[in-house]
């Protein structure tokens, strides 16, 4: 399986991924990884919403937008109208959630950019990572059977994807279960990807 260290070099003020071998590893622990950076975060920076909700004051939060904690949402985030944000979610520093857009149990280490009618489910998103308009990274098998992470074995039946710094994804793509995107990858748009053979490298 793909090491941590492959994929993300960037890691944003979040350096406790790096203490993580594997990216599976990191989406299993989420909600510890967010107990651990409340620990370490300067609160008099954030305001603190009830069900462990932590948000920096620099944030622009839009009409209609719902958040379910444990969620922490880093500086200079911008989340517009009628987004979902739905529990065990970390949204790096400066990154910009447009409208209707849904992430749940996601990492987005920073510089992201999911601008509408996205949804990102079970993921890690690397620094830089941009999708286009409604791209989807889907996290569940039809058969609802345990998802496979580069052919091997997990004990989870809800993953997304392990996405590498700076990929950019095109509009309306959709991203299967369990996949691994290289640094620096290209998704077209209009592709369902769950190989190598639609991608390329900036």
């Amino acid at each position: 399986m793909i090491k941590t260290k492959d994929l993300y070099d960037n890691f944003n003020n979040i350096e406790i991924l790096k203490n993580y071998e594997f990216p599976i590893l990191i989406l299993k622990d989420i909600k510890n990884i967010i107990n651990n950076l409340i620990d370490v975060i300067n609160m008099d920076e954030y305001d603190i919403r009830d069900n462990d909700i932590y948000i920096h004051k620099s944030c622009e939060i839009g009409d209609g937008v719902e958040i379910i904690g444990p969620c922490i949402i880093m500086e200079n985030v911008k989340i517009l109208h009628n987004s979902y944000i739905r529990g065990n979610v970390i949204i790096g520093s400066n990154s910009h959630i447009a409208n209707s857009s849904e992430i749940k149990n996601s990492i987005l280490i920073g510089n992201n950019k999911i601008p509408h009618f996205n949804y990102v489910g079970d993921s890690i998103l690397g620094y830089g990572v941009h999708l286009g308009a409604g791209a989807i990274i889907s996290n569940l098998r039809f058969d609802r059977e345990n998802i496979k992470v580069m052919g091997e074995e997990t004990d989870l039946h809800k993953i997304g994807a392990f996405i590498g710094d700076n990929t950019e994804i095109g509009c309306n793509s959709v991203i299967a279960p369990g996949t691994v995107i290289e640094q620096n990858s290209i998704i077209y748009p209009l592709t369902f990807y769950r190989n190598k053979k639609n991608i390329e490298r900036l």
